[in-house]
């Protein structure tokens, strides 16, 4: 379905987001809301972060990708929320063409980042269980620099080639996007030309970039699952489950809601329940990764107790 275009055709050259919610009197209390988000998702991964740079025991490739993935979700809340509470404070809801590409460039940036890192990640557990022989080896400071750096190029080819698609459509009619950040399907939604293509590309590009990744943790875990389960002693057993148990969670989440988002492509219109998986896929999820990395992990909370109390490791 296409929106009809305006009645002179003029080019848009703003978008109106509505936000969460339209009603002023919750204004005040959504703003408080999500700005204690904002800061407790930044203070959160900014303290795992810290505690990884301090702690010689964290100095091992697990952490090296998860100091990683703490700079990502900051990045992936930095994205989003702040313009929207600049928006709340100003009761101004126009966004200009270019900050709204400019915002979907590098929320699908960040998040395709997200894709890769989460993959190296179950990488490097199966690694570290299923061929521990070798594990420094194949696992070394190199390895996990390409890792990374690949995963960075492979998000910005993603997040170029799609910002750089829909910054050919034509939009000229509605201009109303309601949500609270700017993103593909609400784009699609908008446009006054074809989006076949577009959307083509979408599913397309995001089958690699999401069904690549996805399928290469499934197969790692699965061999992960046939190697802990040959261990005889139940405690070996639950140790390894456990150094995977955090990974899998993020993963779970990270995917569930991922996939729910663009499920909903040919929607009409967003619904409520829509805004609430998007708010956390980009605002509950890097709020709850530093508990759920923390969550029954000794080094790691005894490494935050240090950061936070001022003292050094005694390794």
């Amino acid at each position: 379905m296409q929106p009809e275009p305006g009645a002179n055709g003029t080019a848009v050259t703003e978008f109106v987001l509505l936000g969460l919610v339209e009603t002023p009197e919750l204004r005040p209390a959504v703003f408080v809301l999500f700005l204690l988000a904002y800061l407790v998702t930044v203070g959160g991964n900014l303290s795992i972060l810290a505690a990884i740079l301090v702690e010689p025991k964290l100095h091992t490739p697990m952490y090296f990708f998860l100091g990683n993935l703490s700079v990502l979700d900051i990045g992936c809340i930095t994205v989003t929320v702040p313009s929207m509470l600049a928006r709340l404070l100003s009761h101004k809801h126009t966004v200009p063409n270019a900050a709204c590409l400019t915002q979907l460039f590098f929320f699908h940036q960040l998040v395709g980042v997200d894709c890769f890192l989460l993959t190296a990640m179950a990488y490097d557990r199966f690694l570290a269980i299923c061929r521990p022989l070798t594990y420094s080896t194949h696992m070394g400071q190199t390895v996990q620099r390409i890792l990374v750096a690949v995963s960075w190029a492979c998000a910005f080819s993603n997040a170029l080639t799609h910002t750089v698609a829909i910054s050919t459509l034509h939009f000229c009619g509605p201009n109303v996007i309601n949500h609270f950040y700017c993103d593909l399907p609400q784009l699609f939604q908008l446009s006054c030309s074809s989006t076949q293509l577009n959307e083509l590309l979408l599913f397309g590009v995001g089958f690699i970039m999401a069904g690549t990744p996805m399928a290469l943790i499934v197969t790692s875990y699965a061999h992960v699952a046939a190697a802990v389960l040959r261990i005889r002693s139940s405690e070996g057993r639950r140790k390894a489950f456990s150094t995977c148990g955090s990974h899998l969670t993020v993963v779970c989440l990270f995917y569930g809601t991922g996939i729910f988002n663009y499920m909903r492509l040919g929607s009409a219109k967003l619904s409520d329940k829509d805004k609430a998986v998007e708010i956390f896929n980009t605002v509950i999820n890097p709020m709850l990764n530093p508990i759920i990395y923390s969550l029954r992990n000794p080094d790691v909370q005894g490494a935050l107790r240090r950061v936070l109390l001022g003292r050094r490791s005694l390794a």
